[in-house]
């Protein structure tokens, strides 16, 4: 029997995780090692008692009584915290979702590729923070690793059987949020609640104001560059507001191939879970009849200044792509609260990549966990102390 773990249960990537492996026959088919959730407790109980998991983690410590007694008589294993997170990842997986958004998601990742299983990655941090280190990882160990963001997910399809050395340009997508169409005095205007209800996608508050910002696609950029290794110049993002083709790979002999499929990340989930081979997703069938168009146009980069910061990232490399996510989560946190306003948010990575480049911060490989850590501290740090000023400005 294959086993599973699924971290970040409770969250959209999760939930879709799950009711795939539900449809696919659930503990009669699949024996679930480790469940880790944040404050849903009662949804990760719910989950952990169908799936009969081995152990069910919340990310929070003060909510560990509240887990041991929504299972208690069941056997089921419970512990709390991010160390209780990264254990929870040492139990050996055949296939191990990676659902946690944010940084938070790197060492859980790290530590179940040394199982050398197949994990399969929606935490785009870990390859943004530190791309050298997990890729290398997962060569150390004879470990597969399988992209699940829904672009990155059609690029992997779209070059099954071709050279790689035969690709000329890749284009990913973005359905460029509900801002799409506003003004730069209205973006200046953008409250959360605006920013979380995303037209296409169904997703946490936090990746729905990511991409709304378009900070979702600049991370996107630079995972394509970690994971499959193109150079910047060769990475393209085009707004498609349909989100029905994910990603195209064009070749030197001028064609394009395209990936073609329903706003479900279940699609791409699934995937990764029956690969090598295809299994059967129960996703909505395309109607082309239907559809009948499909729209794109070119991403404006003075309402979304996020991609132009994630080309810096790509060209600079080494810690930056910590420093830059890590500068982005502190800005998100800071508009959520009210702190900064839409806009802010990128002028506050901006500001932090200028300060840590004038201190030769970024420059050092991404190859030590260490040093990642480090650089995610120092930004975080940088990035509240920007997020301060502005605050005394306004």
């Amino acid at each position: 029997m294959r086993s599973i773990s699924i971290f970040g249960a409770t969250g959209s990537i999760g939930e879709s995780t799950f009711d795939l492996i539900m449809r696919g026959g659930g503990p009669a088919a699949y024996r679930t090692v480790a469940l880790t959730g944040a404050r849903n407790i009662p949804r990760l109980a719910e989950m952990a008692r169908a799936l009969q998991a081995e152990i069910a983690v919340t990310a929070h410590d003060d909510l560990l009584d509240a887990l041991r007694d929504a299972l208690a008589g069941t056997g089921i294993d419970c512990a709390a915290g991010a160390a209780a997170i990264a254990d929870a990842a040492d139990r050996p997986a055949d296939w191990v979702m990676s659902g946690i958004v944010g940084a938070a998601g790197l060492v859980p990742g790290l530590r179940a590729l040394r199982h050398g299983g197949t994990l399969a990655l929606a935490n785009k941090e870990s390859l943004v923070t530190a791309g050298p280190l997990l890729m290398a990882t997962a060569a150390k160990f004879g470990a597969t690793l399988l992209p699940v963001d829904s672009e990155h997910s059609a690029v992997f399809q779209a070059l099954v059987g071709e050279d790689k050395e035969a690709v000329e340009r890749v284009i990913i997508t973005a359905s460029g949020g509900p801002f799409r169409s506003f003004t730069m005095d209205q973006m200046h205007a953008i409250t959360p609640a605006q920013a979380v209800a995303h037209p296409n996608w169904s997703m946490g508050q936090r990746i729905s104001i990511d991409s709304a910002s378009m900070f979702n696609k600049a991370l996107e950029l630079i995972e394509t560059r970690e994971f499959f290794g193109f150079t910047p110049d060769q990475i393209e993002v085009i707004v498609h507001p349909q989100s029905i083709i994910h990603a195209l790979v064009g070749f030197t002999d001028g064609g394009i191939m395209a990936h073609l499929g329903p706003a479900d990340m279940r699609h791409a989930i699934g995937y990764a879970l029956h690969w090598p081979q295809r299994g059967h997703v129960p996703v909505e069938r395309l109607n082309l009849a239907k559809l009948a168009t499909l729209n794109f146009e070119a991403p404006d980069p003075a309402r979304f200044p996020a991609l132009r910061l994630a080309r810096d990232v790509m060209e600079t490399r080494g810690l930056s792509g910590a420093a830059f996510n890590a500068a982005k989560e502190i800005a998100l946190d800071g508009f959520i609260a009210g702190q900064l306003p839409f806009l802010g948010m990128a002028q506050v990575v901006e500001t932090t990549l200028s300060q840590l480049s004038r201190q030769n911060s970024l420059q050092i490989a991404a190859t030590a966990l260490e040093d990642v850590l480090a650089m995610d501290h120092l930004a975080r740090k940088t990035a509240a102390e920007a997020v301060k000023s502005w605050q005394a400005k306004t």
